[in-house]
């Protein structure tokens, strides 16, 4: 068995973080298939492609629950845990509502396995989950050959505070609360090829809770939110056009992306993820000429506990950004002028 230093984690999995999501082709064909019995009490199920699940508990209280787990995205197991965490709670705050507890999911091979490491990856998410105020009450591990973590998490929500990703208006401006660019960083760091500058904003960054951005979200009349993560921007913005019956109007320029991605990205270390993404997005996303196919893939990029992306009124996004000290990046939905092609999931 190797020692805790010998152990890179990135190296052992084929993915790293949510670059080794489903893609939302295949995802689309396995749900497709499924039948479900219909439930009164659902307010939000996975046929919404929401954040998360919404079922009503009494009058006008919701809970909400969502579930994220994925292979390392870094070789630190205290701040794998605590990207981890951080990326499932992410999905309560995108929704409005309050985490109240977690549950792990853990697996890891484990003959093979330091425990140690094991130990040190489940407190960077206890940590985190400290952080966030709530308590990890259980969980369930299984032997894996490939090491593998995240949470279960459940929170609640009032009728009237729940954010959905449907509901964007035309003449709303779009919020985004992090960098992009983190699938393109895990896999050069997996390649040894990302610089130590890139390296730690993008892990800053990933372990930041979307807890003030959340908080936020509840003191104005926000029209649509999700957070984005595994299906990229254009992914994650395509669902919400499709639920609102809009479309976006991005520009390339506004984007805020982590130091050294383009240079990344131009020696070919992109996730397999992102160029999935690029290739399912292209459906329904119309670019410039002047968007390279590296700057496609940028922002096609598979992001790991990526930032929120609210669509809500110009003025109150002036005042959500005077209340932010974090980055962002604008955009601006328009009326849908061309064929209603969308995602299919």
């Amino acid at each position: 068995m190797k020692t805790k230093e010998q152990i890179r984690l990135s190296t052992l999995s084929h993915g790293s973080g949510w670059a080794c999501k489903v893609g939302p082709d295949d995802l689309a064909q396995v749900l497709g298939d499924v039948v479900q019995k219909k439930d009164s009490r659902v307010i939000v199920g996975y046929d919404n492609s929401d954040d998360a699940a919404v079922v009503r508990l009494q009058g006008n209280k919701f809970i909400i629950q969502t579930v994220d787990f994925f292979t390392p995205i870094v070789d630190d197991p205290y701040m794998f845990g605590q990207i981890a965490a951080s990326n499932a709670i992410s999905d309560i705050y995108a929704m409005g509502a309050k985490p109240l507890f977690a549950l792990n999911i853990l697996g890891f091979p484990v003959n093979d396995f330091p425990k140690e490491i094991i130990s040190t990856i489940l407190q960077g998410g206890a940590d985190k989950a400290n952080e966030a105020n709530i308590s990890i009450v259980g969980g369930h591990s299984i032997d894996d050959n490939e090491p593998k973590y995240g949470l279960v998490v459940t929170g609640e929500v009032l009728k009237e505070n729940l954010i959905q990703n449907k509901g964007a208006k035309p003449g709303d401006v779009l919020l985004l609360t992090k960098p992009l660019g983190t699938g393109i960083i895990s896999t050069g760091i997996k390649k040894e090829k990302a610089t130590s500058n890139s390296i730690k904003e993008a892990i800053e960054s990933m372990a930041m809770l979307n807890k003030l951005a959340g908080s936020i979200l509840t003191k104005f009349s926000v029209n649509a939110a999700t957070d984005v993560t595994g299906f990229g921007l254009l992914g994650h913005a395509a669902e919400m056009c499709r639920s609102s019956d809009v479309s976006f109007q991005i520009n390339y320029n506004n984007l805020i992306f982590f130091p050294g991605v383009k240079e990344l990205a131009k020696e070919g270390i992109i996730p397999g993820g992102s160029k999935r993404n690029l290739s399912y997005a292209k459906r329904f996303t119309d670019f410039s000429k002047s968007i390279s196919g590296i700057e496609m893939l940028m922002v096609a990029d598979a992001q790991t506990s990526g930032g929120l992306l609210i669509s809500l009124s110009r003025e109150n996004a002036g005042q959500f950004l005077d209340l932010s000290l974090i980055h962002i990046c604008r955009c601006r939905p328009r009326l849908r002028s061309r064929s209603r092609r969308s995602p299919d999931h």
